[in-house]
């Protein structure tokens, strides 16, 4: 059995390890990019995929490099507290949750599939430009150099698995007429920057609503040994109606007084936001898109994986999450079904469906729908929070989301292995 991977990001990285360990070992990755490179800023991983990564020996090398976020507390746009819950090992799970820097999570993957798997297991400089079915039911698939336009191979596979992203070439050439993402009319910056710790050292904050907000949470265990913190921020405003997709890119530069302007007001007791934004060095800028759901994944031997099957808003911190966890059930599938057709169509049955939910959820606000409704009944800031909305009202969206999303904790401490043994 032979499985090739379209696509060198966290999710292929992520399907390559949960193959081996699976106990299929013959995977190769194909990466457009000349170089597996360590880019981005910061993202989180939830307990449900630490869990995953822990289960692919991952998480020491995880908790040395990200950090393991305590709290994640919501404040209204004038800093007022609405919300506060505490995260990971705090809050009863079994893992953590970790936030860390994209390029560092998926430097700690990469490393592992090399080690693991061998160097000749990752091809760099190898873009998908067409594949189809061969005449014995396998899959041909044709690669370029994109920097010469040049054909570099040419491979048949037993499975191609699309993990190329929300600009997925497979993707695309399986639904043709879906058109670009969906831009819901939201601009979103995202910085790092080097600071002092604010609140425990290991608090995330989002203060705001869906009109206009900034997340922000240090990612460094080595700046947190220093005595600092390397803080990831992405501030997001609603800049337009829906309508065609903005350049989307992410090396865009933004202009600078673009965001200061914005974000002004959110200068709060515990964090001076726009001096976190002055103190940026770099300034990236795309808008906030995603795509409907799918009616199916797989055709034949081909499958989609991650932004690839269910690109999501960036709500929540679920979009890398999904991706390893789609990776797990994959090979786990691959693993124990009696054939191809029966183990895509398992992967499709679970995972399909669990992400279509998210997806939706994510574009009501998801978990910030609490912002959204101190918002909308007192837009002018409150006296007593109570006055505006009930403790029981928070709980119910905060724990609706972890249902959704599939980490409730309680379920998620007792569900069986998704590991092949």
């Amino acid at each position: 059995m032979h499985v090739a991977i379209v696509g060198g990001g966290i999710g292929g990285m992520a399907l390559a390890l949960s193959l081996e360990a699976a106990g299929i070992f013959d995977v190769t990755v194909y990466e457009s990019a000349h170089s597996i490179r360590e880019l981005g800023v910061g993202i989180n991983v939830l307990p449900h995929s630490v869990r995953e990564l822990a289960e692919l020996g991952l998480l020491d090398q995880l908790s040395a490099t990200g950090i393991s976020t305590a709290e994640y507390i919501y404040y209204s746009k004038q800093g007022q507290q609405i919300w506060s819950e505490p995260l990971g090992l705090g809050s009863g799970y079994r893992w953590p949750q970790i936030s860390i820097h994209r390029g560092e999570l998926l430097g700690v993957l990469h490393r592992a599939v090399i080690e693991r798997l061998g160097p000749r297991s990752v091809n760099t400089g190898h873009h998908l430009i067409r594949f189809g079915n061969s005449s014995d039911g396998r899959v041909w698939a044709e690669f370029i150099d994109r920097a010469t336009e040049t054909v570099v191979d040419r491979i048949e596979t037993d499975l191609l698995v699309a993990c190329d992203g929300i600009h997925s070439v497979v993707r695309r050439a399986l639904f043709p007429d879906e058109g670009p993402p969906k831009w819901n009319g939201v601009t979103m910056w995202r910085g790092v920057a080097l600071a002092q710790p604010f609140l425990s050292g290991r608090t995330m904050i989002n203060a705001g609503s869906s009109r206009q907000r900034i997340v922000v949470y240090p990612i460094s265990k080595a700046h947190e040994d220093r005595g600092q913190a390397l803080i990831n921020w992405v501030a997001t405003r609603k800049t337009s109606g829906s309508g065609p997709m903005p350049i989307q890119d992410w090396t865009r530069r933004a202009n600078r007084a673009d965001v200061l302007e914005a974000f002004a007001s959110y200068e709060f007791d515990f964090l001076n936001l726009p001096a976190l934004i002055q103190g940026t060095r770099e300034i990236f800028q795309y808008p906030m898109v995603d795509r409907d759901p799918l009616p199916t994944w797989s055709f034949g031997h081909v499958t989609l994986l991650g932004d690839a099957a269910h690109p999501m808003h960036p709500i929540g911190g679920n979009g890398a999450s999904q991706a390893i966890i789609d990776a797990r059930v994959l090979a786990r599938e691959l693993a124990l079904q009696p054939t191809f057709d029966a183990a895509i169509a398992a992967y499709d049955d679970q995972r399909r469906p669990a992400t279509a939910a998210v997806v939706q959820s994510n574009r009501r606000a998801g978990p910030h729908r609490c912002q959204d409704l101190v918002e909308e009944r007192a837009p002018d800031g409150f006296t007593a929070l109570h006055d505006v909305v009930s403790q029981q009202e928070l709980a119910e969206i905060a724990n609706d989301y972890k249902r959704i999303a599939g980490f409730e904790i309680e379920r998620l401490n007792n569900r069986a292995t998704l590991s092949v043994d």
